[in-house]
């Protein structure tokens, strides 16, 4: 089978695409580079079933040529990272929604069977836990750049669905919950390898708030088996799905965490949201997804621990700082 993922450099979707050529499936990945890297990728280059082309998904032209070389799609190129979108709200909006658009209407033109990448953060400030596939979305206000990317995803999902109702686009929907493993750095704010960089560097664990704020890290090979599973699942056409864990930690519990397992002698010390990000941020104090739809389909039930995702990422940042 031929695959195309959008957003292929990135930390997601290097595994995903790794998965899908284990499997035996020829993979393209089309990535501007502004977020993925091609180190993430590297180990692939030179097999005769990769191949990556540069590009940017809001280039229709570019997006329909690939399309016309492949049987399916991962759609996961976004803008993330609450620092980015801070920053850069407009490109947010525009990448996310515009070259969403763009992806999905290729899509449709072809009739390829496609898998989005949302998020956990469409459902916003709801306070039911664990999140369901089914509760409304309370999103803050629109004058606050900190929904920017939630907004943006909202969307998304609205258009995805529109297209599936009137166009008859086999898409399925995924809401990511911090995902996590190898290849992920923290250029934007990613709090594990964050932790663990200033952990193996002496420096200071920067912790958000109180720290008492809680979320549940999944480990990313099982979140890309989970995609593969359901885009090669009929009945997951015109759903949207949880994929996550259900271990859940306090960040502050995290900090501690990743001390205790690099013996690293860094204190932590406590940043106000305000100051880490802007005045007036709306935390999302609890993040848990509920994921027995998926459990129902696919049969998915993460088995690997925080414990051993932090173990593989710290050994991986670790072999960075070993001279060669």
């Amino acid at each position: 089978m031929r695959i195309l993922i959008t957003g292929g450099a990135g930390f997601i979707g290097s595994h995903l695409a790794e998965a899908c050529i284990r499997d035996g499936h020829n993979v393209c990945i089309l990535d501007d580079l502004s977020s993925g890297s091609l180190e993430n990728v590297a180990h692939l280059v030179g097999n005769p079933r990769f191949r990556g082309v540069i590009g940017n998904i809001q280039d229709a032209e570019l997006v329909g040529k690939q399309m016309d070389e492949c049987d399916i799609v991962y759609h996961l190129a976004a803008a993330i990272g609450m620092k980015l979108i801070l920053a850069q709200p407009l490109q947010t909006i525009e990448t996310n929604v515009r070259g969403t658009e763009i992806v999905l209407a290729q899509a449709a033109l072809r009739n390829k069977r496609l898998l989005f990448a949302s998020t956990s953060e469409v459902y916003g400030l709801n306070e039911h836990k664990p999140s369901l596939e089914t509760d409304n979305v309370v999103i803050g206000a629109p004058s606050k750049a900190r929904w920017t990317y939630a907004g943006s995803k909202v969307l998304d999902e609205f258009l995805a669905f529109a297209y599936y109702r009137e166009k008859g686009l086999p898409v399925t929907i995924v809401r990511l919950f911090n995902t996590v493993g190898t290849r992920q750095t923290g250029r934007y704010g990613m709090v594990v390898p964050t932790f663990i960089k200033q952990a193996l560097s002496g420096e200071p664990l920067t912790v958000h708030g109180d720290g008492q704020q809680t979320r549940c890290f999944a480990d990313v090979d099982e979140i890309a088996a989970a995609m593969i599973a359901l885009i090669n699942n009929p009945g997951a056409i015109g759903e949207a799905y949880n994929l996550g864990t259900n271990e859940e930690t306090t960040i502050l519990n995290l900090a501690k965490r990743v001390i205790k397992k690099t013996n690293s002698k860094s204190e932590i010390v406590f940043v106000s949201h305000d100051v880490a990000y802007e005045i007036g941020f709306d935390e999302i104090q609890r993040r848990i997804p509920d994921i027995r739809k998926v459990a129902a389909v696919t049969g998915f039930s993460p088995k690997t621990t925080l414990d051993e995702i932090l173990g593989k990422v710290i050994g991986e940042f670790t072999s960075r700082l070993v001279p060669a």
